[in-house]
């Protein structure tokens, strides 16, 4: 008797919705239809004979089985993952490089670890600037690829995740909130953050001085944590020495921004595509998971 074997391709089916929360995403994720993640999921069900998943309005939820299964999931297809990788990578050698803010470095350690096991042959350079010059320097060739805030006058590139921005100051202290409110800005040109917070206070008839300017959070962070200005921020870039302020403390609100995958104009590698998929894979979230 043939022993039953797992599809991996519904199985990553069933980890993209998870992941993405909603069968929609996990369509645009997969470039299928939105019929076609149904019918794979259905079909997931049908072979196990088990009720994996459950409708709660237009929200899905698993059941215990489907949260059981989602778990052997992942690791299978880590494994068929890294078998693929190792069988494909070995003989894959060369330079690439990332261009990504300083502030959002952080973010992908472990996409660099597992990068360097995947590739051990690829020298992977990162490129650490602001978003604007990065995108520039991926249309020159001069980067692979770089992960950046979309902006609003190069509004190009693959959006991996959106997140809403947010005033924070420190977590012991914190300025008056009257105005002027003093702020601690990215230096003009460095990011989106700075015009999108002006506007939002212009719109609120409010009024601020600049009371630091820097090119990253790391320069910003001494003046906020000292609670002589207020920064904005994304949820991701919150630190133990940073408090978020919610709609009671009287500031505006704040939209979301786009982190957008930029690629250079050539073809790209196989160690540059797969380093693209592993961003994708570690940032891609449900804009709800971010919601305040």
């Amino acid at each position: 008797m043939r022993a039953p074997t797992l599809d991996l391709t519904l199985l990553r089916t069933l980890v993209a919705i998870a992941d993405t929360g909603s069968v929609t995403a996990a369509a645009k994720r997969l470039a299928y239809t939105q019929s076609t993640v149904s019918m794979q999921l259905q079909r997931l069900e049908t072979q196990l004979a088990l009720t994996l998943h459950e409708r709660e309005g237009r929200k899905l939820r698993f059941t215990p089985d489907g949260e059981r299964l989602l778990n052997h999931a992942r690791r299978l297809l880590i494994l068929n993952d890294e078998a693929w990788s190792d069988m494909q990578a070995r003989q894959v050698g060369g330079e690439l490089t990332l261009g990504i803010p300083e502030d959002y470095a952080s973010l992908l350690p472990s996409v660099f670890a597992y990068f360097h096991q995947l590739y051990p042959g690829v020298g992977l350079q990162v490129r650490c600037g602001t978003s604007g010059d990065l995108v520039e320097r991926v249309k020159r060739a001069e980067l692979d690829l770089a992960l950046v805030t979309r902006q609003r006058n190069s509004p190009g590139g693959e959006i991996i995740r959106r997140e809403p921005l947010i005033w924070a100051v420190g977590v012991n202290q914190q300025p008056s909130l009257t105005d002027p409110l003093p702020l601690a800005l990215y230096s003009p040109g460095a990011d989106v953050f700075r015009e999108i917070a002006e506007q939002a206070l212009k719109n609120a008839g409010r009024d601020w001085r600049v009371a630091y300017t820097s090119q990253s959070m790391a320069g910003l962070a001494p003046i906020v944590t000292a609670g002589l200005a207020v920064v904005v921020v994304t949820r991701s870039m919150l630190t133990p020495l940073l408090r978020p302020l919610d709609e009671t403390s009287g500031m505006p609100s704040l939209p979301m921004i786009e982190l957008a995958l930029h690629r250079a104009p050539h073809r790209p590698s196989e160690p540059a595509r797969r380093l693209g998929e592993l961003i994708r894979e570690q940032l891609a979230a449900p804009v709800d998971a971010w919601a305040p």
